[in-house]
C-alpha cells in the first residue's frame, strides 16, 4: 500500500471515531449555553399594569371521565352446564316488568313483556254496544234487520201469455207465478196451461207452494197441485226448487205424487242474453216425464215430452214486454207411441207472439 493510500484510510477513520464519540445530550456541546432571559424594564412593567384587564375568558368544560375499561369475560374457560339459565330468564322478565311499570302509562295486549302478557279483550261484532245501553242497542239493531231485509212483499209475473200459430190449429199458452212474503219464506202460487182456439182448454195447472231459501240463490218449495180442464183431474204433492244456476240460468224442477200413486216430474230452464239493454233474447227448454204409464192422460213411462223455444223480446220497460218467437215441440217414447195410436200428432212447430209483464 502506498503511503497515499495509508494517509488518506487513517484520516477517514479518525473521522468516523469522532462523530460516533460525540456526546447528543447536547449538555456539553461546545457554543450550545441557552441566553439567560432578559429581565424586564421598569418602564415597561409600570406600562403594563396600567393597561385596561383583558375580558375573562369563558372557563373550559372539564374533560368526561374516562369510562371504565370492559371487561371481556374468556368464554373458553366458562362452565355453561352450571349456569342457572332459569334464575336468568326471571330476573330478565322482572327488569322488563320494572321498566314496563315506570310512569303512569298502563301498557296492555302487546305492549306487555313477551311471555307475560294477557289476551286482549275479544273484539265486539258492533262497537256502539261499548258506548250505549244494550236495550237500545238491540232495538236498533232489529229496526236496522226489518230494514234490510226482514220486510213482506209480493209480485205476480207472466212469463209467457201469447198466441201460437201452428198448421192448421191455432192456440194459446200462459206461464205465470206471484208470490208474497220475505227474503227467507215466502208464499208462491202457479199456474200454466194450454189450449186451442174454437176448442178451448187442453190442460192446466195450479200450484200453491210454500218456498224457503236454502241458499242465497236457490229455494226449496213443497205444496200441492191442481189439475184443471177437460182431462182426468188429478190432485198432487209438490216437492220442488227453484233458482238462480251458474252462468245465469233460471231453473226450476218438481215431482209431483197423485192421489192415484202417479209419479211425474218436470224440469224447465231459460236463460236472458241480452242483445241491448232493451232487446233481449230467451232460449227456453223444458222437459216432462213420467215414471209409469197413465194411459187416462195419454202419458207413458220415461221421457214424455220435450219443448224448445227462442223468444225475443223488448222492453218497453221493466214491467211491459212484448215478444216474438218459435216453439218446436215433441212427443217421446211411450206417450208418442200413445199419441199415434189416437191419430195425434207427436211434433209441432208454432210461431208464437205474446207479452210478458209483471207487477
Amino acid at each position: 500500500m502506498s503511503p497515499l493510500r495509508t494517509a488518506l484510510l487513517g484520516s477517514a477513520l479518525g473521522i468516523s471515531t469522532s462523530v460516533w464519540a460525540q456526546d447528543h445530550s447536547m449538555h456539553n456541546m461546545p457554543g450550545m449555553e441557552m441566553p439567560a432571559p432578559k429581565k424586564v424594564k421598569r418602564a415597561e412593567t409600570r406600562k403594563s399594569t396600567t393597561a385596561p384587564a383583558a375580558p375573562e375568558k369563558p372557563e373550559a368544560a372539564p374533560a368526561p371521565a374516562a369510562l371504565p375499561a370492559t371487561v371481556v369475560p374468556d368464554h373458553s374457560t366458562m362452565d355453561h352446564g352450571s349456569m342457572d339459565h332459569g334464575s336468568m330468564d326471571g330476573m330478565q322478565m322482572r327488569d322488563q316488568e320494572a321498566v314496563a311499570s315506570q310512569g303512569d302509562i298502563a301498557v296492555s295486549g302487546t305492549d306487555q313483556p313477551a311471555g307475560s302478557a294477557s289476551p286482549p279483550p275479544a273484539p265486539m261484532d258492533h262497537f256502539a254496544d261499548r258506548k250505549f245501553p244494550a236495550a237500545e242497542m238491540a232495538k236498533a239493531h232489529a229496526e236496522m234487520m226489518q230494514e234490510s231485509g226482514g220486510q213482506t212483499f209480493g209480485a205476480a209475473i207472466l212469463n209467457i201469455a201469447e198466441f201460437q200459430a201452428h198448421r192448421g190449429r191455432d192456440g194459446y199458452r200462459w206461464d205465470g207465478e206471484a208470490f208474497y212474503g220475505g227474503d227467507i219464506n215466502r208464499l208462491w202460487v202457479k199456474s200454466e196451461g194450454e189450449g186451442e182456439l174454437r176448442r178451448g182448454l187442453d190442460s192446466g195447472e195450479v200450484q200453491l207452494l210454500y218456498s224457503r231459501a236454502i241458499d242465497p240463490y236457490f229455494n226449496l218449495q213443497v205444496g200441492v197441485r191442481q189439475d184443471i180442464g177437460p182431462a182426468p183431474r188429478r190432485t198432487y204433492a209438490t216437492i220442488g226448487f227453484e233458482g238462480l244456476a251458474p252462468g245465469m240460468f233460471e231453473v226450476e224442477g218438481a215431482l209431483f205424487l197423485s192421489n192415484k200413486g202417479d209419479l211425474i216430474g218436470r224440469v224447465e230452464g231459460y236463460y236472458d242474453q241480452r242483445i241491448t239493454q232493451r232487446l233481449i233474447l230467451q232460449p227456453r227448454v223444458e222437459v216432462n216425464f213420467s215414471a209409469q204409464d197413465i194411459p187416462e192422460n195419454a202419458i207413458g213411462s220415461g221421457i214424455s215430452n220435450v219443448e224448445l223455444g227462442a223468444r225475443l223480446r223488448y222492453e218497453f220497460s221493466r214491467q211491459f214486454a212484448p215478444y216474438i218467437g218459435v216453439s218446436y215441440y215433441r212427443k217421446l217414447g211411450d206417450t208418442a207411441r200413445l199419441a199415434r195410436a189416437a191419430g195425434e200428432d207427436i211434433h209441432a212447430t208454432s210461431f208464437v207472439a205474446g207479452v210478458r209483464f209483471w207487477f
